[in-house]
């Protein structure tokens, strides 16, 4: 077979991004405004928390916003969340540094849980036994575009109900901490904020939101971003649905009302107070943002607090509007690119991330498998002669605990052995929109001539 170059994970752009970005240069409007507000509105739409209405009122608050990443939008999700020192979050040691990093920017103890022996989630056993009156919040890391076990997830905060302390915040604490104080009460046990950065468009079966006639729990199909409390996603360049960088965090609270609805200002949390906390945290601290502010006579405004500067621009935000209109068609794509390479890996006998199945159903972002009878240098040697036949390919993860930083830290991978034993032979295979099927066909030959050679047969 003829030669052929394959990139791990190149954009996928067209005329309509194209079109998108060069009628947002040719408004004069490129900084945050109405296209991102239009984003937040569609994608709150796509993942079923909210389209401007709630209980058939119409809304400020679409129940997401857009940020400049996920990383920002998972730390943001915290600081409205009141998690700061003294708190823990529990994260797994499988996944990239962004879910640990954001929590330890808020002041936060990380405690990192090892991955269960066959499968890149949590170890949800160790989750449970992790969790103590510190614990504020658990970030479970959809890997891979694979939603976690959320009912299992659920069920162990519900049970820990007892060890739960919300914060306490008296009258002199600034309006972010009573905030924060508000949400752990009114939720009354620890937050599930999912990373979702590998995730939009992916859906599971999940029985907390439903009930039958006789109150017993119905599954019912939900996307990622409508089943945990709050989710960050990302947008960066390497995923399925890219703004070129970026990302949103969303929430879907089990008490969270719209301002329209007669509350009790004291203890009641509306989704407008969220969604304009968002804006404050993003931008400076703010009152009003640059497209409310050149209203007619509303330039004043107010700084509440100096805060930070992690906003999504209108020029991302075309991207997006374009990327989400062919969307359905990528995941597509994606699909019938992972049915190729289950079935070269089933004839391998080499291990692979499961992307749908009957509980639920993936976004497709990463082709994770497993080399059986491989040790690391046996990975690697792979990882070398695909690269030398063209093929680009990657390891997700090197778990947090071998990382200099976690490591400083004082992480130890001894402590997560089922981590470091998925790690260890690893490799990920390219899975993109741009791949041919004569170059899907090309990546799955060179993996198995690679493979074969390693293996000595």
């Amino acid at each position: 077979m003829k030669k052929r170059t394959i990139s791990f994970s190149p954009p996928d752009m067209g005329e309509l991004e194209e079109q998108q970005v060069i009628d947002t240069l040719r408004s004069g409007w490129i900084t945050t405004g109405p296209k991102t507000k239009k984003l937040e509105r569609k994608l709150a739409g796509f993942l079923g928390i909210s389209n401007g209405v709630v209980n058939g009122q119409k809304v400020t608050s679409p129940n997401l916003v857009c940020l400049g990443s996920a990383t920002a939008s998972e730390e943001l999700i915290l600081r409205i969340l009141g998690v700061g020192p003294g708190d823990e979050v529990i994260v797994p040691a499988y996944t990239y540094t962004s879910t640990a990093a954001a929590a330890i920017h808020t002041g936060a103890k990380v405690v990192f849980i090892d991955c269960q022996s066959n499968s890149l989630e949590m170890n949800y056993e160790q989750m449970a036994d992790a969790i103590n009156e510190h614990t504020k919040a658990i970030v479970p890391v959809d890997l891979g575009g694979v939603p976690c076990d959320y009912d299992r997830i659920f069920e162990i905060v519900e049970d820990k109900r007892d060890l739960y302390e919300p914060m306490k915040s008296d009258e002199s604490a600034d309006d972010l901490t009573k905030l924060g104080s508000r949400i752990q009460h009114k939720l009354d046990r620890i937050a599930v904020v999912a990373d979702g950065a590998h995730a939009l468009g992916a859906h599971r079966y999940v029985k907390r939101y439903s009930c039958d006639i006789s109150g017993q729990a119905v599954r019912t199909n939900r996307m990622v971003g409508a089943i945990s409390d709050f989710t960050s996603f990302s947008f960066h360049a390497v995923k399925n649905f890219t703004t070129a960088e970026g990302g949103a965090a969303c929430w879907n609270l089990p008490f969270s009302v719209s301002k329209n609805e007669d509350k009790d200002k004291d203890s009641d949390v509306s989704d407008e107070e969220i969604y304009h906390w968002f804006q404050l945290l993003s931008l400076h601290g703010q009152s009003k943002d640059a497209l409310a502010k050149a209203q007619v006579g509303a330039w004043e405004y107010d700084i509440v607090a100096p805060l930070y500067k992690c906003n999504m621009t209108d020029i991302m935000a075309g991207i997006g509007l374009a990327q989400l209109k062919r969307y359905p068609g990528l995941l597509n794509r994606r699909r019938e690119i992972v049915k190729r390479y289950d079935e070269i890996c089933d004839q391998l006998d080499v291990d692979h991330i499961h992307h749908y199945t009957n509980e639920y159903t993936s976004s497709g972002h990463l082709y994770i498998t497993w080399i059986n009878g491989c040790d690391d240098g046996q990975r690697r040697e792979i990882i070398t002669r695909m690269a030398e036949q063209g093929v680009a390919t990657n390891v997700h993860y090197k778990p947090l605990p071998m990382m200099t930083g976690y490591k400083r830290m004082g992480a130890d991978i001894q402590d997560y052995p089922n981590a470091y034993k998925l790690y260890s032979n690893e490799i990920t295979l390219p899975l993109h929109t741009k791949l041919s099927d004569e170059d899907v066909d090309y990546v799955t030959s060179v993996f198995s001539d690679a493979v074969r050679m390693v293996r000595g047969y």
